[in-house]
């Protein structure tokens, strides 16, 4: 690794550790699972601040930056965040999992927080299948040989890749808005005037005056897009600036680009994931056992649960979250989201 790229890890790593300093992962509070029609539409289900000091490990083709919780004999699970998120979206679901015998990882996905590239010749790439073998890769560095998956938006569809693909790697799985395996066939295909209106960014991040923008607007376009996401949750500035940190990874631009104009076919991938691609471009059967699930509030592109249940053929069942959830399910909800780990744990 070049002399440039440790420094920059350790001077990010002294940043983050004075934002993350302020309470320890293991500082667990009561939280109201949100799996009723509640009255009040607001959720404010957050009870701890923090993860305490991160770990750092290389896997792949990075240097992955993660939370770990729990007894380290414990069943594994991993947990995967989204965009524009961050590890923090499980900032109460971490130690619930731990306190019952889970060892939990927390992984900073490609492009976030102090996960770096080991090299600067590394194509900066943001195609789902490269994010899936990021985490197969962290799961052989940690020696961890199979895991129950649990994901929301990117995270969802890493989990369900692998599950996919390497079904001996996941125990079971946990995916909010369901079966999100794509390709870019598929992602040529217009949708009604509607949808596509839901898809404003990805045209924005098609052209180059999108990608300065968002660059240059990183912080205020992610906030937009948690309130159109979740118009229900009350989330304060202090919940959203502390993910927002993450997006100062030198590498986030350059993956969130790449990912959005890879699926609309208008960027290329890497050659040595074009198998993946076309086995995943079949839409492959998922037969791990699987909990799906969905907020009742989710403002974010999602489809109906029954139109992708017949994609799992283990035992399934989907959860819908009442009182107002929106896309940020695990942070929003985080009891029904730890509930849905436990009992997928069970079937």
């Amino acid at each position: 690794m070049s002399e440039d790229v440790n420094h920059d890890r350790r001077r990010f790593l002294r940043n983050a550790a004075m934002t993350v300093a302020a309470t320890e992962l293991a500082m667990i509070g009561s939280a109201e699972a949100q799996t009723s029609g509640g009255a009040s539409p607001a959720i404010k289900a957050v009870t701890s601040t923090s993860f305490g000091s991160l770990k750092q490990i290389d896997a792949g083709v990075l240097n992955v930056g993660y939370a770990e919780a729990g007894p380290a004999n414990g069943s594994v699970v991993i947990l995967l965040h989204g965009w524009p998120y961050d590890i923090h979206s499980y900032v109460d679901v971490a130690p619930l999992l731990a306190s019952k015998g889970y060892r939990v990882i927390v992984p900073y996905l490609r492009g976030y927080g102090p996960t770096r590239f080991l090299s600067s010749e590394t194509f900066r790439n943001g195609q789902p299948s490269a994010l899936a073998v990021d985490i197969t890769a962290l799961m052989d560095a940690l020696k961890i040989e199979k895991a129950i998956l649990a994901g929301f938006d990117w995270g969802a569809r890493t989990a369900n890749i692998i599950a996919a693909l390497w079904p001996e790697r996941c125990k079971a799985m946990v995916s909010v808005s369901g079966y999100l395996i794509g390709s870019q066939e598929a992602g040529k295909m217009p949708l009604p005037p509607k949808a596509e209106l839901q898809w404003w960014y990805q045209f924005y991040f098609a052209t180059d005056r999108g990608r300065a923008g968002y660059d240059q607007y990183r912080h205020d376009f992610n906030k937009l897009i948690w309130q159109l996401a979740s118009p229900k949750w009350d989330f304060d500035d202090a919940t959203f600036d502390r993910t927002a940190a993450s997006f100062d990874n030198p590498d986030h631009v350059s993956i969130v680009i790449h990912n959005y104009r890879w699926r609309l076919g208008l960027a290329a991938g890497e050659p040595k994931y074009d198998d993946l691609e076309k086995r995943l471009a079949e839409g492959p059967i998922i037969s791990v056992p699987t909990i799906t699930m969905e907020g009742d509030a989710n403002g974010a592109p999602h489809a109906d649960a029954s139109s992708y249940a017949k994609k799992f053929s283990g035992k399934y069942a989907h959860r819908l979250v009442t009182g107002g959830v929106g896309h940020n399910l695990p942070q929003e909800a985080p009891q029904a989201f730890l509930d849905a780990v436990v009992e997928v744990d069970r079937f």
